[in-house]
């Protein structure tokens, strides 16, 4: 078995990137603080080519150097924009028509492996500050809420491996399946 190069990939170019059809998802920041966590969420984004990424309050936005160290150049294909609060955003999100859903630990959540996203609908997945999740305000605008299982002595993941696991899912029931 050999890896593949570079130039093997077939990669599209960030023009090819942004004309090509999207999976109908919106990532939602609330508050993350690590800039190592947007950029890694950026290239994850730009991975499974979701429609965007929605930074809130304290997130970080790009252009920045720290952003870029695990974004490796995702800020310029995955469309971002800033809102100053996570509920302004899913507001917007809302009236957008994107069913809003919370990844979280809560009462009534939905274990990730029974979700069944629906094909034709857009969905906003917000995924909370590293410490204190997404915020309580927040989690009553909320239409739903989704919960990766776990099993070990620890009760979260981080966010960027939880934003992946979600999009992976969200990727395979929504084009694959």
């Amino acid at each position: 078995m050999r890896k593949l190069k570079l130039d093997e990939l077939n990669r599209v170019s960030v023009e090819e990137f942004k004309e090509q059809e999207k999976l109908p998802i919106v990532i939602v920041l609330d508050n993350v603080r690590s800039m190592n966590n947007i950029g890694s969420i950026f290239r994850t984004s730009d991975a499974f080519a979701l429609e965007g990424i929605y930074l809130c309050g304290i997130s970080a936005q790009p252009p920045h150097r720290e952003i870029e160290k695990t974004a490796l150049g995702a800020t310029q294909s995955v469309d971002w924009f800033y809102f100053e609060s996570t509920q302004e955003a899913v507001k917007d999100l809302h009236e957008e028509g994107y069913e809003v859903l919370a990844i979280e630990q809560a009462e009534n959540s939905m274990m990730l492996q029974n979700f069944r996203p629906e094909k034709d609908k857009k969905y906003a997945l917000i995924f909370g500050n590293e410490v204190n999740g997404v915020d309580d305000e927040v989690m009553k605008m909320v239409d739903g809420c989704i919960e990766i299982p776990q099993f070990g002595t620890k009760h979260s993941f981080n966010i960027v491996v939880s934003m992946g696991i979600v999009g992976w899912d969200f990727y395979s029931k929504m084009k694959l399946y």
